[in-house]
């Protein structure tokens, strides 16, 4: 399992390739096998990434077998968080990696 920071980059990574993809649009999800693949994240990795995103309310995971992402799909909430971290304006209670 990754270190905190190597985490705490996954989640970013996931989360700003996820919303360029659907370019606002909460319909549209994302290859999980694909995305993995394109940011060079470890399988396991990726699946502890997904879960922590989903769990926060950001990403909505259609799970295949082995805890492997088949799709993912940001939520009106993880566009929202995106476009808020985009404007350089931090939510108080739900910044998306906490301090650095």
């Amino acid at each position: 399992m990754a270190m905190l920071r190597d985490r705490k980059t996954y989640r970013e990574r996931i989360m700003q390739a996820l919303y360029q993809a659907a370019e606002g649009n909460r319909l549209l999800g994302v290859d999980g096998a694909k995305l993995r693949t394109d940011l060079g994240i470890p399988e396991q990795d990726m699946a502890a990434a997904c879960m922590y995103l989903a769990g926060e309310g950001w990403v909505v995971v259609d799970w295949e077998r082995g805890n492997t992402p088949a799709m993912i799909t940001l939520t009106h909430q993880g566009i929202r968080q995106m476009e808020t971290e985009e404007e350089g304006v931090a939510e108080p209670p739900r910044r998306l990696l906490g301090p650095r």
